[in-house]
């Protein structure tokens, strides 16, 4: 496991991505951002490696297998 597919959580990728929580999980809706993964029963994280190419182009991402329309 390389250092990118570590498990970050809510705090961290609001940090990072500077979203509040409402338009975090919004977006995760939309499939415009990526899934959370559970980590425990009731905890959540997400790959910081998913999180990254979102940062990197958050215009073009868009979840896999998602038809939005």
């Amino acid at each position: 496991m390389n250092n990118s597919d570590r498990i970050i959580r809510m705090k961290t990728v609001l940090a990072r991505t500077g979203l509040s929580r409402s338009t975090l999980y919004r977006k995760i809706a939309e499939g415009t951002f990526p899934r959370q993964i559970p980590i425990s029963v009731h905890g959540a994280g997400w790959h910081e490696s998913a999180v990254n190419r979102w940062i990197a182009n958050p215009a073009a991402y868009r979840e896999e297998g998602c038809t939005s329309g």
